[in-house]
């Protein structure tokens, strides 16, 4: 009977551990995903970049190219002052079976928008924006 009793709590604290790391988890992407949507809504690079990994890949309207964050920071700062934000949404959320979060926007501007395909990965214990794509519709 006591062993039994001690297998409980430990199949019970090893339950707890699990849900509160997912949870935690969880919480790490939802924290770049929302940050992220933020810094779309008011054109600000500064913000956006302390989301992305070290080196990030964007493509931009067909141009594709791997910079590094101050070098984003200046391609999208150039993007932003060019197509100065009016609204930002998520229409789609996702992850693949290996935990390869994704999201999909729209990024609208005065006279248009663009469709807004990012892929985030965990680095470190953290989630970064491993690769924005920007097509205008």
């Amino acid at each position: 009977m006591m062993k039994f009793k001690y297998l409980k709590n430990r199949f019970l604290s090893v339950l707890f551990m699990l849900v509160f790391f997912t949870a935690l988890s969880a919480s790490g992407q939802s924290d770049v995903i929302n940050n992220v949507k933020e810094a779309m809504k008011t054109g600000s690079s500064r913000e956006l970049i302390k989301h992305f990994n070290e080196r990030v890949e964007i493509n931009l309207d067909g141009e594709n190219s791997v910079y590094s964050k101050t070098q984003a920071e200046f391609i999208l700062k150039d993007f932003f002052k060019n197509y100065p934000p009016t609204t930002f949404q998520y229409v789609h959320q996702g992850a693949s079976p290996l935990g390869l979060r994704y999201t999909i926007g729209t990024y609208s501007y005065q006279n248009g928008s663009f469709r807004v395909v990012m892929y985030i990965k965990q680095e470190n214990k953290s989630y970064k924006v491993d690769s924005i794509t920007l097509t205008k519709e």
